[in-house]
């Protein structure tokens, strides 16, 4: 009989090579597309070619799907899909006790025990019955049997086991088959595609002969703002954020990237895609990639450019220069494990206070945040105008989770997207003469009677010219600072995420811990706890009213995924005690290790 459930947390766990990933995009476009709120949660291995069936060498893909709004990719999992013994054995802490094991009986012979570093006397599948249920398939042989006419390799059939394993959860959760074939029609072409959609019958068929009512789970479509809705990732997001960018601008964007895990998906996506008005361009390394996208600026158009911390650090120079010839710039930061090379694969949130302060000088520019995937393509959009806008450089944080989860996302109308008015090239304006919000003319070179000069040296207040006066020094970087300082004028109100204004207990988080501390606070609120959740998009300038909200409760806890930079930044501004929750393991929050961690505080309110 099957049950229906409001929501359905699935993890899939096997070697990088199995298609885990393709796989697990397959599921989620097709439960989006049938209705359902979905939040996923990606998880590579560190290594570039990780040792196959070992414990280190397990790609992991958990998903939530819910017949209501959902803010993250679940706890614990209902179902975990064991592709063979290392992923069981690395993630079976994730299964919840009753939860179902789908096991694929070929990854748990006796050599895949041997290379997990499991002893061969010992059977895990036994050992999980006592615990779960547990459901063995050998899906290797199934595969081979419906391929068996196929003009494909042995090695090519064996890849196609993934789609068997695809078959039989469309089958257990209801998904459309036909939908399902059709676009892994159009994703593969010839042979391969051919396979592909017989591989997926024999899985669904399987179900269907086999008669696993038992198994079966239902989750219902939820009440969803009517649109056209599309499942992205936030590096696609992002990608179309460029792309928005150079509409809503009138102008084109160049996109300057050099290859860096997990920032160069962003770079991929636009050159599949490639939008109107903007042009990827991959550079020879990463100081020629954001001195191409300054170039970009000073001729009139506007220069983007993504990288992760290492890369960050390199492009210091560039973006001190950039300051000083006050150029709009879009600098996207996809954080990831570190410090040095790290753990290029894992979620952090450890680049913050290289964002704020990395640059050598006095050269301030306001640093912004993603929260999800959802809200990326806008940010992106509001990055650039404040870039364009206040001619200075932008970034913007994201980070491995945001890059590589998906959500339904509701595409917007064009015509409300927010528009970017660029800066008058006036000639009758001397070159660094400003207006009211401290922002000079973006003067186009070639412009006639526009000549002025530019370059990494201290400029002459109004005309630009290259100055050593000390008091002019003094002037231009109070001038530099208190134009970042009027980016404000930009932010609207305060906006708390869930609860009160004041209270007793208030959790404050930046990027992608927004959806773990969402849904924990909205579970200790339902328990009868007095607790708000404030979460942060403007890191620098920080929101005016930030310090003056803090004072309304008497516990303050920032919760992030470092060793504490944000509260660190907020301690130097206020004298009130600010408790911090961190976490550097490589692994999101979850919301139920957040509202453990949250229990002292809680309690002593």
């Amino acid at each position: 009989m099957t049950k229906v459930l409001s929501h359905l947390v699935v993890l899939m766990a096997g070697d990088s090579g199995d298609g885990i990933q393709l796989l697990g995009s397959q599921l989620i476009r097709a439960a989006a597309q049938s209705g359902q709120d979905v939040r996923t949660l990606s998880d590579f291995p560190a290594e570039i070619r990780a040792p196959q069936g070992t414990i280190s060498g397990v790609s992991g893909f958990q998903f939530q799907m819910a017949s209501e709004a959902i803010f993250d990719p679940g706890d614990a999992a209902d179902v975990f899909v064991a592709f063979n013994v290392a992923g069981w054995i690395k993630h079976q802490h994730k299964l919840k006790s009753g939860g179902l094991l789908l096991a694929s009986i070929d990854g748990f012979d006796a050599r895949s025990k041997a290379i997990a570093g499991v002893d061969a006397n010992e059977d895990p599948l036994e050992q999980a019955k006592s615990n779960f249920q547990v459901l063995e398939v050998d899906f290797k042989k199934i595969t081979s049997e419906a391929l068996k006419d196929q003009s494909l390799s042995g090695k090519e059939k064996s890849r196609a086991k993934n789609m068997t394993i695809l078959g039989l959860l469309t089958w257990l959760y209801g998904q459309s088959a036909p939908v399902m074939e059709a676009d892994l029609q159009r994703q593969f072409q010839g042979d391969l595609g051919a396979a592909n959609v017989l591989a997926f019958r024999a899985g669904y068929h399987l179900g269907e002969t086999a008669e696993w009512t038992a198994y079966k789970r239902e989750v219902p479509q939820r009440k969803a703002l009517p649109g056209t809705y599309k499942t992205l990732s936030g590096s696609q997001a992002m990608a179309l954020g460029l792309a928005a960018v150079a509409r809503q601008l009138g102008r084109q964007v160049l996109y300057a990237g050099y290859p860096i895990t997990p920032a160069s998906d962003i770079l991929h996506e636009l050159a599949r895609i490639r939008p109107a008005g903007v042009l990827p361009f991959q550079a020879e390394d990463e100081i020629a990639s954001i001195t191409a996208a300054i170039g970009a600026s000073y001729a009139g158009n506007l220069g983007a450019t993504a990288s992760s911390g290492p890369g960050i650090s390199l492009k210091g120079e560039g973006l001190g220069l950039a300051v000083m010839m006050e150029l709009p710039l879009l600098v996207i930061n996809v954080q990831r494990g570190g410090p040095s090379t790290g753990l290029p694969t894992k979620m952090e949130q450890s680049d913050l206070l290289q964002a704020l302060y990395g640059r050598h000088g006095e050269a301030p520019m306001p640093v912004m945040a993603i929260k999800r995937t959802g809200e990326a393509l806008d940010d992106v959009l509001l990055a650039a105008k404040m870039a364009v806008e206040s001619m200075t450089p932008v970034m913007l944080l994201s980070d491995a989770y945001i890059a590589n989860s998906a959500e339904p996302f509701r595409l917007p109308d064009p015509e409300q997207m927010r528009r970017i008015e660029a800066p008058k090239s006036d000639i009758h304006r001397a070159p660094y003469a400003r207006d009211a919000h401290g922002v000079r003319p973006w003067i186009i070179p070639g412009t006639p009677e526009g000549m002025h000069r530019v370059g990494g040296l201290e400029t002459e207040d109004q005309t630009g010219h290259v100055s050593y006066d000390p008091k002019n020094h003094q002037s231009m970087i109070q001038q530099r600072a208190a134009k970042v300082q009027a980016v404000t004028r930009f932010y609207g109100p305060l906006c708390v995420e869930v609860g009160e204004s004041k209270g007793e207990v208030l959790l404050i988080g930046w990027g992608s811990t927004y959806g773990a501390i969402r849904t924990a606070v909205e579970n200790l609120r339902d328990q009868g706890h007095s607790i708000t959740h404030l979460h942060l998009k403007h890191l620098f300038p920080l929101h005016p009213e930030v310090i003056s909200f803090m004072t309304g409760f008497s516990q303050v806890v920032v919760a992030e995924m470092n060793e504490g930079q944000l509260v660190q930044v907020l301690r130097s501004q206020t004298q009130q005690d600010l408790h911090f929750l961190g976490k550097t393991s490589g692994q999101p929050f979850t919301a139920s290790e957040l509202q453990a961690r949250m229990v002292p505080y809680i309690s002593a309110s």
